[in-house]
């Protein structure tokens, strides 16, 4: 454990050890039905799929459960859910990269540019409201939310706004999500 403390880029290895872990679990078919089986758990599965939602490596299943649950519940309650759910998922990944992870990769960045080209145009006043602009739309579609909520991240934008702001952007995306399956099915 000592050496845990020791270690000078921790939240880089823990980027690095969950995307193997998350490659490694996606193999087995098992945990596959497990998912897909969150899907028959009504709002709780929705609550679960939300969280799904926002990684790259679970966000079709997350789209599967989703439009599963679509079937039975409404897409207003499923959005709300399951918003509320990718809130914690987007908090997640939020913490992981307000608390860390940004001195991280700046500090290995700074070894490859000594001169800072990159920084010295991100940090101009006309990119740094463009990261919240960005982060915000990233959010609201159904990509993947991990840039999104990187570049909300890497802004100055409060705890609390974040969460309000995810909430309403992923609710939506959601919603719509749910709402256009309903009209493409054949």
């Amino acid at each position: 454990m000592k050496s845990w403390h020791r270690l000078k880029y921790k939240n880089l290895t823990i980027l690095l050890i969950s995307i193997i872990f998350a490659i490694v679990l996606s193999r087995f078919e098992t945990f596959h039905a497990f998912l897909l089986n969150l899907g028959g758990l009504g709002y709780v599965g929705a609550f679960i799929a939300g969280m799904l939602f926002v990684s790259t490596f679970t966000v079709t299943t997350g789209a599967v459960i989703l439009l599963v649950l679509a079937e039975k519940l409404s897409p207003v309650e499923i959005g709300i859910i399951a918003g509320l759910g990718a809130v914690i998922g987007d908090f997640i990944i939020f913490k992981f990269v307000k608390d860390g992870l940004v001195e991280e990769v700046e500090e290995v960045y700074e070894k490859i540019d000594h001169n800072n080209h990159l920084l010295k145009i991100l940090h101009t006043k006309y990119f740094s409201w463009m990261f919240p602009v960005f982060g915000a739309i990233i959010i609201m579609s159904p990509l993947p939310d991990e840039i999104g909520v990187s570049l909300m991240g890497i802004g100055k934008i409060k705890t609390y706004q974040f969460l309000i702001l995810s909430f309403v952007l992923n609710a939506a995306g959601i919603f719509l999500v749910i709402s256009a399956s309903k009209f493409l099915k054949p």
